[in-house]
């Protein structure tokens, strides 16, 4: 169904006399046909050069026109990035961050922090609300010192090193170039730390990428470095999703950190609940969600390990697909849809980053599972692999890498694979999908290493990956 301000145009012109024709030729919103006259007095049509109503341009303008009954507030509120002056059911972890940060207001150091919990327990947020918290004090700018970096960007020793010296840099000049040794980037790092003197408090965030990345060398450094500096103290404070994390680390890195740890638990449904009529005041005008959308998105984010940011989304998906269907109210058919649309983004963001032969192997299992409608064999897994392989000009892996692999796809989701007895042959795996075929392979075909092997895609297929009407042919 297309929205009522989407205008439509019939194409009448054809049984219009001729003067009504010409007159809708003229008008600058409605000409589809104009007729021409060609030798022996036939009169045949030719299509016009005007663009039509479906064209991006018509979307925006379509936009702009249309005032939105949904919202009387920023709509970044529903982003996770958005710092909300309350944490509903995070004071008790608010306090122990800042029971353990408190000793830098004073001159005096604290330990070292590190934080877990699993992704969307309000990690990230609690720390920044502290941190906005003690910057509002006078006190704070005399002693304190604060540089975040988010480990998932800035990976490698050299650019945590070179982003932490840039970060205190208070003049251009000082400011670490890319070219350096690693040894020179440290020593600058060390002279800028001791220029800010006091209490530098170093926040980490997904620090267990960091150790996963390039191992935990820098943490080393970084936990030693206080023998070196003279003015200044550097304080860790890791984030990490990984509970556990230290179990990584060597011994003499754990024991020079010799940290404090804070453990957030995920959150409940109710809690969810919570945090979203919070947000849902603050952006939505009064009475356009509808009664069991909250609930709706809370239940499901509950089931995804409690997640606050998946609920946060499906929230404001919702609303924008309420939006796109210029409906008044955001209903809990708009959260269904919303899951839907997301579950798909999720589902291309984990098959573009997979590595090359990790795609294959998929692909692989993807073609085995849809021949057979059923639980596919390593073996045949393997032999399907080897083939695509072998076509796609690569050289296969051994069978223990392609284990190896099996283990990542169902770390992910993407597969399930469950000890089957063979009897006398013995035991082996059996692989069932648990993505839908029809949007997953399109996925991996976007690489152009499986490009070759790319199906024909009927037009019903394009539409069918449409989540809110497989029928509209439309921008929406």
């Amino acid at each position: 169904m297309i929205p009522p301000s989407f205008p439509t145009r019939k194409l009448d012109a054809a049984v219009a006399p001729v003067s009504a024709r010409e007159a809708i030729q003229e008008s600058p919103a409605a000409p589809v046909e104009r007729a021409t006259t060609v030798p022996g007095g036939a009169r045949t049509t030719a299509p016009s050069t005007t663009p039509s109503s479906n064209t991006a341009a018509d979307v925006f303008d379509s936009v702009m026109r249309y005032a939105t009954e949904l919202y009387r507030g920023n709509r970044e509120i529903l982003r996770e990035s958005y710092l909300p002056s309350r944490l509903p059911h995070r004071e008790h972890q608010i306090r122990q961050v800042a029971e353990i940060l408190a000793p830098a207001l004073k001159g005096d150091q604290p330990s070292n922090l590190l934080i877990y919990g699993k992704i969307g327990t309000g990690k990230t947020a609690v720390v920044a609300q502290v941190r906005a918290d003690m910057q509002r004090r006078p006190d704070c700018t005399a002693h304190v010192t604060f540089v975040t970096v988010n480990c998932a960007n800035i990976d490698t020793p050299y650019s945590l090193l070179q982003t932490i010296g840039n970060t205190l840099a208070e003049k251009e000049s000082d400011r670490i170039p890319t070219g350096w040794s690693l040894d020179r980037v440290q020593a600058a790092m060390r002279e800028l730390m001791d220029a800010r003197e006091g209490i530098q408090l170093l926040i980490l965030d997904e620090i267990d990428r960091l150790v996963a990345k390039s191992g935990d060398g820098v943490l080393y450094t970084l936990s030693q470095i206080n023998g070196e500096l003279k003015t200044a103290r550097l304080v860790l404070v890791g984030i990490s999703n990984d509970l556990k994390f230290t179990n990584q680390l060597d011994a003499r890195v754990r024991s020079r950190l010799n940290e404090e740890k804070i453990l957030f638990p995920p959150y409940d449904a109710p809690q969810l609940q919570d945090i979203l009529k919070d947000r849902a005041r603050e952006v939505f005008k009064e009475g356009v969600v509808d009664a069991g959308v909250i609930e709706r998105c809370a239940a499901y984010a509950a089931l995804e390990n409690g997640d606050a940011r998946r609920a946060l989304a499906l929230l404001r998906v919702a609303a924008e697909v309420a939006e796109r269907d210029r409906s008044k109210r955001i209903t809990a058919d708009h959260v269904v849809r919303a899951k839907s649309r997301l579950e798909q983004d999720i589902i291309i963001d984990c098959c573009r980053t997979l590595p090359s032969h990790c795609k294959v192997l998929l692909y692989a299992i993807l073609q085995s599972y849809e021949r057979r409608r059923g639980g596919v064999l390593t073996g045949e897994v393997y032999e399907g692999y080897a083939k695509l392989s072998q076509r796609l000009g690569l050289s296969p892996l051994h069978a223990r890498s392609i284990s190896n692999y099996l283990s990542e796809l169902e770390t992910l989701g993407l597969i399930r694979a469950t000890i089957v007895s063979r009897g006398r042959g013995g035991r082996t795996r059996e692989i069932v999908v648990d993505v839908p075929i029809s949007e997953t392979m399109p996925a991996l075909e976007e690489d152009p290493l499986l490009a070759p092997l790319a199906r024909p895609r009927t037009l019903s297929q394009t539409l069918l990956t449409n989540f809110d009407n497989p029928g509209r042919t439309g921008p929406y």
